[in-house]
């Protein structure tokens, strides 16, 4: 049990530490970058690093390390509000589905599954072949995207919730669905939202450096890490070092989120209590 218990530590102390430094970034470079991420010196094109600049330079001569910090506002962004919308619209039809008569709560979940069968890669680059590619695009597409996951989350939550016999009691006493759903099954559920939120965002913060790179995210000037990802491919050969850097950074956020998620999860679940 204390091994199990440094072990679910562990996992949260080292996601919260990786998406602690992702954040911190993101709120740096707001203050102060090195350098300007979008000035170009051709004199200084294809630099090593140096004192002068950690990370070196890009073809165009602007500085790695400036661009890195600036990119994890932009994916930040595009995670938060992909995320938001898909939690504020999924949670409401998971709850509606869970504590709806059995032919409404299948309509909405099969609903969901039809939505369910398009990944957000594939959304986005329908949505930005219609409405044009951006940011905006990208976000709304990773939000619709992820919509499926918070429903049958919270659906699954709610039936659980809706079973206990608080909830029997409040139902005889003529409490009303919405009081139901705000006191008791919101409070309830909340953990597996939270613990959803972090693995969707690690997805969305995926979702968007591949929708940078294939040019369906956030558009240039706008630092972004897929974009630098998508720039760097033709000297990959010869300077793998403008791959690397935005690759291990994609993969840090990534792994953070993944890490942090299991960790709520472990937190959260009340299944596991048995066992700490």
């Amino acid at each position: 049990m204390a091994l199990a218990q440094r072990s679910r530590n562990a996992s949260l102390l080292a996601g919260g530490t990786l998406v602690g430094l992702v954040v911190l970034a993101a709120l740096v470079s707001f203050g102060w970058t090195p350098h300007d991420p979008l000035r170009v010196e051709a004199t200084d094109r294809l630099l090593g690093p140096t004192g002068r600049y950690v990370f070196g330079t890009d073809r165009f001569g602007r500085d790695v390390a400036s661009q890195l910090l600036v990119g994890a506002r932009s994916t930040l962004y595009v995670g938060v509000v992909a995320v938001g919308l898909a939690a504020l619209v999924g949670t409401p039809l998971g709850i509606l589905a869970g504590m709806s008569r059995r032919w409404l709560g299948e309509f909405v979940m099969r609903a969901n599954d039809l939505v369910l069968a398009f990944p957000a890669l594939l959304l986005a680059i329908m949505f930005g072949a219609v409405f044009g590619a951006g940011t905006l695009t990208a976000m709304i597409a990773i939000g619709i995207a992820t919509v499926p996951s918070f429903a049958r989350i919270a659906r699954s939550g709610t039936l659980q919730v809706m079973s206990t016999e608080y909830v029997l009691a409040a139902r005889a006493a003529g409490r009303s669905p919405a009081f139901i759903a705000r006191r008791h099954v919101l409070p309830n559920i909340a953990g597996l939202v939270i613990v959803q939120c972090s693995v969707s965002f690690a997805i969305a913060v995926l979702a968007e450096a591949a929708l940078s790179f294939l040019g369906f995210g956030t558009r240039p000037p706008t630092p972004s890490w897929g974009r630098m990802l998508q720039e760097s491919q033709e000297l990959l050969a010869v300077e793998p070092r403008l791959a690397l850097i935005p690759g291990i950074a994609i993969a840090l956020a990534v792994l953070g989120f993944n890490l942090l998620g299991d960790g709520l999860r472990d937190r959260f679940d009340p299944r596991l209590e048995a066992y700490r």
